[in-house]
């Protein structure tokens, strides 16, 4: 049996990008926000989903009357910054420069994200 993964599931994405952008939710308010967005998912399949991002150190539960409530246990940049850096070692050994060499060539950024990149190259030396 394989160890269970740290890594957010798209559907476990889903429901962190509700939760960065509510500061705190109960499931019934993930759910509420997951029917709204044309996401038909069960009220027991996001308890679960609650369940399982505590587990892996994402979300931090609390009880407020009779619900609980889920608040990020970690930034979104952090999760964001550690899911590149996981896809990065994962596809390409670890470097970034083939996947900046890829997003330049196949992606079709704009001069607008070019300048922006450069920009940013800039401020970190």
């Amino acid at each position: 049996m394989r160890p269970k993964s740290k890594t957010l599931t798209d559907r476990e994405l889903d429901l962190m990008k509700i939760v960065w952008r509510l500061e705190s939710a109960t499931v019934r308010e993930v759910h509420h926000e997951l029917q709204r967005s044309d996401e038909k998912v069960a009220y027991t399949t996001v308890m679960t989903l609650m369940k399982i991002l505590e587990e892996k150190g994402y979300l931090d539960k609390s009880i407020e009357g009779r619900a609980f409530l889920y608040r990020p246990s970690r930034p979104r940049s952090e999760v964001i910054s550690g899911m590149v850096q996981e896809f990065v070692d994962r596809v390409f050994n670890g470097s970034a420069q083939p996947l900046l060499l890829n997003l330049v060539k196949n992606e079709g950024l704009s001069e607008e994200d070019l300048d922006q990149v450069a920009r940013t190259i800039k401020e970190s030396e």
